[in-house]
């Protein structure tokens, strides 16, 4: 749930808490939701670690009124086809690949989002997710979770802020484990795996405050700039961090011709590395993209850790956007 989506958003380092206004406001920020002008639809797919990992994503939002809209979303992050090698071995200590068999492991994240606009409030509005949480490991364990986020949009002469509250009451996911399978294991290796894991997972709360501007050229020209400020309430290795909140910024740049086409650039992820020498280097995550827009159907790709400045590795990712409307 802390990748992100839309190949759009990911080109821009994800700094788009503050402007993002369409189906996949529903993860950015929900009150984005509002500046849907009547139905949309959207799909993504990314392979990460050389192909080991998929991740999906589905999207539909729908405006309800001139004040209110609503969406739901799904995601997948799964590696599929794992080899189970707990049995390979048989009762007379014969090696037998005969007893090797296949699993997944995927988590599961379903989104049901409702925005509303005040009546009194103009160019302000706010939004709500509730989360529900699947993850599965084979037929060894399992868990359901939950969560809520909220989310805040005020735009002002083509001004917009942007404040994203995650995981509000922090997001439990509570674990049920098959100790029949866990027993096969138990002992696998001397003195590991004695104990059952914990059964509750806890995701603490995380906010994402954002401002973007956008400058218009000769009418045909259009470049959208945007910071985001991820918060996290606990020390890590963000660039800026204390026991209290570690702030991680990201800058993100789109320019656009008359609507058609788009070019993006963004940089994010900054983290202090901790080097071999003992000594500590400033690592960052540069990630670019093109976009195509035409007739309601929006086709974008990304490119994220463009030249290898963080320690992951780069991910090719490619996302579609539908206006509905124009089937009907």
């Amino acid at each position: 749930m802390n990748i992100g989506v839309d190949a759009a958003s990911l080109g821009m380092s994800n700094a788009v808490t503050a402007f993002s206004g369409d189906v996949n406001s529903g993860y950015w920020n929900p009150a984005g939701l509002l500046r849907i002008e009547d139905s949309e639809a959207s799909l993504m797919h990314a392979s990460y670690f050389a192909n080991i990992a998929q991740y999906d994503y589905a999207s539909y939002a729908k405006k309800i009124d001139d004040r209110s809209a609503w969406g739901v979303s799904l995601i997948r992050f799964g590696v599929d086809d794992i080899l189970n090698t707990t049995q390979l071995i048989d009762g007379e200590g014969n090696i037998d690949y005969n007893r090797i068999s296949l699993f997944s492991t995927a988590d599961y994240g379903l989104t049901f989002s409702y925005a509303r606009k005040p009546v009194l409030y103009e160019g302000f509005q706010y939004g709500v997710n509730a989360k529900i949480i699947r993850r599965v490991i084979g037929e060894f364990a399992n868990s359901w979770g939950f969560g809520f986020d909220i989310g805040l949009q005020y735009e002002n002469n083509d001004w917009y802020y942007g404040l994203m509250l995650r995981d509000i009451t922090t997001t439990y996911n509570v674990w049920a484990i098959d100790e029949d399978k866990y027993n096969d294991i138990r002992d696998a290796v001397s003195g590991q795996n004695q104990e059952l894991p914990e059964s509750t997972e806890i995701t603490l709360p995380k906010a994402q405050l954002g401002i973007a501007k956008k400058f218009e050229f000769h009418y045909d020209y259009t470049l959208l700039a945007a910071v985001n400020l991820n918060m996290q309430f606990a020390q890590t290795n963000d660039v800026i961090s204390s026991e209290i909140v570690s702030i991680d910024p990201a800058l993100g740049f789109e320019f656009g011709y008359t609507d058609l086409v788009f070019l993006r650039a963004g940089v994010g992820n900054f983290q202090n590395v901790l080097q071999i020498d003992g000594t500590q280097k400033v690592n960052f995550q540069p990630n670019i993209g093109l976009g195509f827009k035409y007739k309601g159907i929006q086709i974008d790709y990304a490119l994220t850790d463009l030249g290898d400045q963080s320690a992951a590795l780069y991910s090719n990712i490619f996302s579609v956007k539908v206006d509905l409307s124009i089937f009907r």
